[in-house]
């Protein structure tokens, strides 16, 4: 059992020392300024070794900086581009605040305080909510190293800024027309790519020309090219569906053999689409050179994000007739609860299966409705 004694420093100032065994039988002690605080130290400590919830509080002096530097190694197996995102979140969100903390000192109020500070600040509520998640998981990993005894984070949550979706944007056959007309040779195979095929950005830059089964009308989506500061990293696809073969249209299928043949090297690895000097395409110097022009001056929303081009894309499916099973999977969702936020373009969905069931009833029993009589 724990044990509170009183000692009188060289200067006559009483102090309160808590002595007690850990769960592996080390002795240990606390001192403390006022004998109430002994006590409950002395009281919680028990509980929690009854529990199985005491935690070693040397362990849990580690400065947060640090933990998360040893944190963001294991992370290591993610992707690049998502590696870098928590590196910089750490950098300039959360390190700045909680760094110089111990883990054991962070409370859940401060989290609160930063995160009021985050939103007077102007940062979008998406962002304060991308480095509230990154401070949660390192929290999370510490508490799983028995470092904490519980997560301050978490208690927080109900204090992030809601979040409302930025509306989806969706062009028409000739918007799209437009766009590419306005673009030009030799991006508009790319367009038409991305608008009819539904692909991310990512997946259309890696596109490699022995990817491009013509015959069967189908490509092969199994890489993702992404820009990291500065550097361009290959990779695999977004998820483990996103590794698939999208049929795509005839008119595309022609299309992207023309430019196969009078834009791309005749090697299986060579990229459809590159820059003038045959360079991977990057999405920065292609938005701000290509895109950005080209919107401000054809007929089309002056917001308009490429990403829109593969919410088109799942539009033009829907409306003939593609349910969201297949969308999902021409898209590469992960699974269809993704899909499920191009629900709404199924307006009359309903009245067209009460229509089928109407039908469905007459063919059986007639023009006319009988009803059984008791």
């Amino acid at each position: 059992m724990a044990s509170v004694s009183k000692k009188t420093t060289r200067n006559g100032e009483p102090r309160y020392v808590v002595r007690y065994r850990d769960p592996q039988g080390r002795n240990r002690e606390k001192w403390f300024r006022r004998k109430i605080d002994a006590d409950r130290y002395s009281v919680t400590a028990e509980a929690d070794k009854l529990r199985g919830a005491w935690i070693d509080p040397h362990r849990s002096r580690m400065k947060l900086a640090d933990w998360a530097e040893e944190w963001l190694t294991t992370k290591a197996h993610r992707k690049p581009k998502t590696v870098a995102g928590y590196s910089s979140l750490l950098r300039n969100h959360v390190i700045p605040r909680f760094g110089h903390r111990e883990l054991g000192q962070i409370r859940t109020s401060a989290i609160n305080a930063w995160l009021g500070d985050l939103q007077q600040r102007g940062l979008s509520p998406s962002r304060i909510g991308q480095a509230y998640q990154v401070l949660n998981a390192s929290l999370d990993a510490a508490l799983e190293d028995d470092r904490l005894a519980k997560n301050p984070a978490k208690a927080a949550r109900r204090n992030l800024p809601s979040i409302e979706g930025r509306e989806m944007l969706f062009l028409t056959d000739d918007q799209v027309q437009a766009l590419a007309h306005t673009i030009g040779q030799p991006w508009q195979p790319l367009i038409f790519t991305l608008a009819y095929a539904g692909l991310r950005w990512g997946e259309a830059a890696a596109l490699r020309r022995g990817r491009c089964q013509l015959l069967q009308n189908k490509l092969h989506i199994a890489e993702s090219l992404a820009e990291i500061g500065g550097d361009l990293h290959w990779g695999p696809p977004k998820s483990k569906k996103s590794v698939r073969w999208v049929n795509i249209p005839k008119f595309l299928v022609e299309m992207l053999a023309e430019h196969l043949y009078r834009e791309t090297e005749d090697d299986p690895d060579a990229p459809v689409f590159t820059s003038p000097n045959g360079s991977p395409l990057r999405h920065s110097n292609f938005y701000s050179r290509v895109w950005r022009p080209a919107v401000l001056n054809a007929d089309v929303p002056d917001n308009l994000r490429i990403h829109d081009l593969r919410h088109t894309s799942a539009a033009f499916m829907i409306s003939e007739g593609a349910g969201l099973l297949l969308v999902g999977q021409q898209l590469g969702h992960s699974s269809v609860v993704v899909t499920q936020r191009y629900a709404h373009l199924y307006p009359s969905a309903g009245e067209d299966l009460a229509a089928r069931l109407d039908s469905r009833y007459r063919r059986s029993h007639g023009p006319g409705v009988g009803f059984a009589r008791g």
